[in-house]
């Protein structure tokens, strides 16, 4: 769910881990139950070449996007047609499922739809009600119907951070039964520019909004809040807005070892301005206080009222996963991966449907890998080690259907050599640069490096190191669990019209059509680039499906201890 096309300016939306966004409730109809996957349907009218070729990824691309998938909204006809289109495609190229005998794998899901409720807020003695989507949103995982929350204490904790490594903690000597925190976006040493504090302007692991709503449920409060603002959270409250209303999903309970709040969600700047300048307190003083060693937290002379009430059922959702076995090391596997489950089918404020097509992010991602998939399975030569291809679900709603799958592998985490994630893929043409995501991270930047160097590329990290992207899609799981991972797509310099070209068309971009109903197939693209960017990245799988090498994390990542003892364990 990577905001495409500028890893400078990338934006993601809140859930790359975010939630997942509906402004309304669906339109489609439930998904009726799984077809048997095990019939394909009859071939495309399109014909695929063996090659990697822009008029394929078109064809499905455009498929995918199209309005009749309405959105590709998990739980959704939506989802049929994409799954069922996904397991045809990847039959008819000859590869075989990737779940035993199946091509799908079962996501539990709870979808839960909070109806919008404005907050009851007293401060002092006086009482103010925030707006539902305009100045607030929330939800539950608690996947309770009815959750209230009551005259609860408001806490300012900074920046909701836990870190023994820093020597850092927000909480310490609180007691948070019954109250409700509100906590900065981002990390320590963000809003003050100190590099000595975190990763300064990059973002940690802690600055993740996901990190902040565990870690405060960790530490027994009722309710959290997060004050939103542009420059640390990456995007504006439209994002936000977008990404809370409607449905949410969420694995069951049961599959998370981590407690879960059960209140949960952002308030507008504007709304925590009015909040502390009422408290008599200053947000920006307490904004740099907090990114003081020692910073102890503020209780607020202000309390949280309110009642959530949500609809809540319990569904399913499906990964595809496709497979070509190895031919020497079948135990062995190299994977690629791309979300694509978007945001739906909505009705806006005014009564009029709008389909949220995600073109961009993320057909496209699914498209490349299906031309690499082709590209494998018809080149003649099967790969010494399996390939598996993972068209997963629910990655706009935390990256839920990666989580599952590295909970359920088909393949054991210290079997898979790498994972190769596409998500959103650059249609500006061709660039002079190849951006690699949380670049530094892994010996998978040195098989890329040379293929680059080949088309003329250079390879370097993202420009806005502050918005966490690397955290932000599905490798991460696997990240988490110690295989390492590229995210890697075309950056900004055009080899024709330079960086200030690029940067326009991602500007506009971000400014109309992520995460929104424009993000929507343009004849008009130039996808000279998506093909470079799709060779290049079966180049770097063919060579660690083809040899013996595992590659690991670089020193003093911290996945790489993970990494280590998974391989140890192979070994021995």
């Amino acid at each position: 769910m990577r905001f495409p096309l500028l890893p400078a300016v990338l934006a993601c939306a809140l859930l790359a881990g975010c939630q997942r966004s509906e402004p309304a409730a669906p339109v489609s109809a439930p998904a009726p139950a799984p077809a048997a996957d095990s019939v394909p349907a009859a071939p495309d009218k399109h014909v695929f070449e063996a090659a990697i070729s822009a008029e394929d990824f078109r064809a499905d691309i455009t498929t995918l996007a199209s309005d009749e998938f309405g959105g590709r909204a998990p739980g959704t006809q939506g989802e049929t047609l994409t799954v069922e289109y996904l397991r045809d495609r990847f039959a008819a190229m000859g590869l075989q499922p990737g779940n035993g005998d199946r091509w799908f794998q079962t996501v539990p899901m709870v979808e839960t739809t909070a109806t919008p409720v404005a907050a009851a807020v007293k401060i002092r003695d006086k009482s103010v009600e925030w707006t539902f989507g305009s100045q607030w949103v929330a939800g539950t995982r608690t996947g309770e119907a009815s959750v209230q929350v009551t005259d609860s204490p408001m806490v300012f904790v900074g920046y909701g951070t836990v870190a023994p490594e820093e020597n850092w903690n927000d909480y310490a000597g609180l007691d948070l039964k019954g109250k409700t925190v509100v906590m900065l976006v981002n990390d320590p040493g963000f809003h003050v520019d100190d590099p000595a504090l975190f990763g300064g302007k990059r973002m940690t692991y802690y600055g993740r909004w996901t990190y902040k709503f565990e870690e405060a449920a960790r530490q027994g409060a009722t309710a959290a809040l997060i004050i939103h603002d542009t420059a640390g959270a990456g995007y504006g409250w439209s994002v936000v807005e977008n990404s809370w209303s409607g449905a949410q999903y969420d694995l069951p309970a049961g599959e998370d070892p981590e407690p879960r709040l059960p209140l949960q969600g952002w308030i507008t700047g504007e709304a925590a301005q009015d909040l502390f300048a009422q408290s008599g307190l200053s947000l920006e003083a307490l904004r740099l206080a907090a990114n003081k060693p020692g910073f102890k937290a503020v209780p607020l002379p202000a309390s949280l009222t309110v009642t959530l009430q949500s609809a809540v059922k319990t569904s399913e959702s499906r990964n595809v996963l496709a497979l070509l076995p190895g031919s020497e090391r079948p135990e062995e596997a190299v994977v690629y991966m791309a979300h694509w489950d978007h945001l739906g089918t909505h009705v806006a404020a005014d009564g009029s449907v709008q389909i949220f097509n995600g073109a961009i992010d993320n057909a496209s991602g699914v498209a490349g890998i299906l031309e690499i998939a082709e590209a494998f399975a018809r080149s003649g030569q099967a790969p010494k080690r399996s390939v598996l291809f993972a068209a997963v679900t629910l990655e706009e709603s935390g990256l839920l259907g990666s989580k599952h799958y590295v909970a359920h592998p088909t393949f054991p985490m210290r079997n898979i050599a790498g994972v190769i994630n596409i998500d959103a893929m650059s249609i500006i043409g061709r660039t002079r640069d190849i951006v690699v995501t949380g670049y530094g991270a892994s010996e998978l930047e040195d098989l890329l490096r040379p293929i680059a160097e080949r088309q003329g590329r250079v390879l370097h990290g993202e420009g806005s190191v502050e918005k966490g992207f690397y955290f932000r899609s599905d490798h991460f799981n696997f990240a988490k669990a110690g295989v390492p991972a590229l995210y890697a797509s075309s950056g900004l310099d055009h080899v024709e019209k330079g960086e200030e070209y690029g940067l326009s068309i991602a500007q506009e971009y971000g400014a109309n059509r992520y995460h929104k109903p424009g993000d929507v197939v343009d004849p008009g693209w130039d996808l000279s680039g998506v093909v470079q960017d799709l060779e290049a990245l079966y180049a770097v799988g063919r060579e660690l499906a083809d040899g013996a090498a595992w590659p690991n994390w670089y020193p003093g990542n911290p996945f790489r201890a993970v990494r280590d003892a998974d391989r140890a364990k192979a070994e021995n």
